[in-house]
């Protein structure tokens, strides 16, 4: 027998697998190809107090071993969300993230705040947003300003509160020790890389922000260092995110310390990716005769 079940704060995941934030929407679409209670969690779609109609111009763009996205944070807001949303999520039977984002941290506190009140197990804090009353710097590029907002949501956050940390910041070990300090139950890494895109024939970015956010295969080996480096510098449990496409990636992330895995940029690639990933670990797991996800996290 085999035990797939892993624990972040005082949540216990059937498997480690969660489909991650930005790919999967609230489930509802790929909820037509596999039962969506098979995944150890879902994270919604990046959300914010209020409705976002997102970016204009181009959102996606293929690049070699992966994509570029400014899709902008488009979501209906928190009160659609639950109104709306939550209520065919809590019918999957499976843990449920809730990603958090917003320009202030007022913006952030009202909205763990409404989602105290919810059924979501798990806030996860996407700490890569502009900061707009700074200057439009991420919240996740300096330490002292991460610090900052994780310890004013964590004195009102009722739930598990996990932080999503920006592969761009300063010193991303420090600034894990940092969230940590702050009260973060578990730490997820790594969000989209700041990369860019040039049309050579308008001579002109591809889009209108410029920079967009990369993500794909080709980001893998390094955010599978960075996670390497956070779950060696804290105590409390990491989620490994970036570029997973088969369960070869996920086990390297699991032993690189990472508890559990998110999967993003592959569900646009293979929507069975995530049914793949659990089944290809349970074969793993038998295969070297490995009772529990326990038994291999963190033994690089």
């Amino acid at each position: 027998m085999i035990d797939t079940r892993v624990k972040i704060g005082q949540v216990e995941f059937k498997n480690p697998v969660i489909a991650a934030s930005g790919t999967f929407g609230f489930g509802r679409e790929y909820g037509e190809y596999f039962p969506l209670s098979k995944l150890g969690g879902i994270c919604t779609k990046g959300l914010t107090l209020n409705q976002r109609e997102g970016n204009k111009g181009v959102r996606i763009y293929e690049t070699t071993g992966g994509i570029l996205n400014s899709i902008g944070l488009q979501n209906p807001g928190i009160d659609n969300f639950i109104k709306e949303e939550l209520p065919f999520m809590e019918k999957q039977d499976t843990v449920l993230l809730a990603n958090v984002g917003g320009g202030t941290i007022e913006e952030y506190i009202q909205s763990v705040e409404k989602l105290n009140e919810t059924s979501i197990d798990i806030i996860e804090l996407n700490i890569s947003c502009p900061n707009v009353k700074e200057g439009g710097m991420a919240f996740g590029i300096k330490s002292e300003i991460a610090y900052k907002v994780v310890s004013e949501v964590r004195q009102v956050c009722k739930k598990n509160l996990i932080v999503k940390l920006s592969p761009n910041a300063q010193d991303i070990a420090y600034m894990a020790q940092c969230c940590e300090k702050a009260g973060a139950d578990g730490l997820s890494l790594v969000n989209t890389f700041s990369a860019m895109a040039i049309d050579i024939h308008g001579r002109k970015p591809v889009f209108n922000n410029t920079v967009a956010g990369l993500s794909g295969p080709c980001i893998k080996p390094i955010a599978l260092r960075m996670v390497y480096e956070v779950s060696k510098a804290v105590d409390i449990p990491v989620i490994g995110i970036g570029g997973i496409m088969d369960y070869k990636d996920a086990i390297e992330f699991i032993m690189a310390g990472a508890s559990a895995i998110q999967i993003g940029s592959g569900n646009f690639t293979n929507p069975h990716i995530c049914i793949d990933v659990i089944q290809g670990i349970e074969g793993f797991m038998k295969e070297e005769g490995i009772k529990s996800i326990e038994e291999i996290r963190g033994v690089v």
